[in-house]
């Protein structure tokens, strides 16, 4: 049975999506169907339908996913054992949202000039979720915010870049006073389910601020398009660029503020250590230098 048939399977399950499956893996959606279709035949039953615009899992699919599961990952650990001092395997890695387009695309062209042999399975997501997805084993290592817990001794941590938080505002408006804007303007929270958004909060909490919430966003971008077209004001942290194109806002730093710490965490136990620690010290280099850049940029 062919373990890239069951990943496809897998991704498809994961992601709801024929082409969002295709895209993680790098194969053409047709590729996808194709082999779906294979595995079916192998198996003998329909393992996923369509639902509507989504792919859905049949029962038959259901019944033996925890043990596509497990298939993938001990194919993984064998061949992660067999190549660990080739640098060559796949790596599991989660990538907060805001990663994605700031450091991820910079550190995937390292590690194809560096490390070509390393091979990645990319999982969006939020801190928290991400965390979860370590600590169960279903990813080797993730780009996240710095937990606001300590972290079981099991696990390692790498700092990548420390983020102020600043005040975000429309061009037209005058104020430049952090602690007056947060009292007086309309406010778009960032979304306190995010570890990101936690900060805020307590920042908030500690200047015995209460905004006038507006809206409630889990999506920085999302946040800094609404503050150029005039609908409030936010705080957030000064995240890596490209910010989101044609929206112009005022940044105002928020003096003694808490910073959003992004780093990497994964587990030191993994069969895949070489791997990661390999991964680690390139997403380490690509954010040295993309910070030296910037700064060089605005000098």
């Amino acid at each position: 049975m062919e373990t890239r048939f069951l990943q496809t399977f897998l991704s498809v399950v994961q992601t709801g999506s024929l082409s969002e499956a295709a895209r993680r893996l790098n194969i053409t959606p047709s590729a996808v169907v194709q082999r779906i279709k294979a595995l079916e035949d192998e198996i003998g039953q329909t393992l996923v339908q369509r639902a509507g615009h989504a792919m859905q899992v049949t029962p038959a699919g259901a019944a033996i996913l925890q043990d596509v599961e497990r298939m993938l990952t001990v194919a993984d650990d064998i061949k992660a054992a067999a190549a660990a001092d080739l640098e060559t395997g796949l790596l599991r890695i989660g990538v907060i949202h805001s990663a994605l387009t700031g450091l991820l695309p910079d550190l995937l062209v390292q590690l194809r000039q560096n490390r070509p042999g390393i091979e990645l399975y990319i999982l969006p997501g939020m801190s928290g979720d991400l965390y979860s997805q370590i600590t169960v084993g279903k990813l080797d290592a993730a780009i996240i915010v710095q937990p606001h817990f300590a972290l079981p001794k099991a696990f390692d941590w790498v700092l990548l870049r420390q983020e102020e938080l600043l005040v975000i505002t429309p061009p037209a408006v005058a104020e430049t006073n952090p602690r007056v804007l947060l009292k007086r303007e309309p406010f778009i929270r960032y979304d306190r389910n995010h570890w990101g958004g936690r900060i805020v909060d307590l920042y908030l909490r500690k200047l015995k601020i209460r905004p006038q919430e507006r809206y409630e966003l889990d999506s920085l971008e999302a946040i800094t398009i609404l503050v150029s077209r005039g609908l409030g004001v936010s705080l957030v942290p000064d995240w890596l660029p490209p910010w989101p194109e044609g929206s112009n806002v005022r940044r105002i730093r928020a003096i003694g503020a808490p910073t959003r710490d992004i780093g990497i965490v994964w587990s030191r136990s993994s069969k895949r250590l070489p791997l990661i620690r390999a991964f680690v010290a390139e997403a380490v280099d690509t954010t040295r230098l993309k910070h030296s850049l910037m700064r060089n940029a605005s000098e």
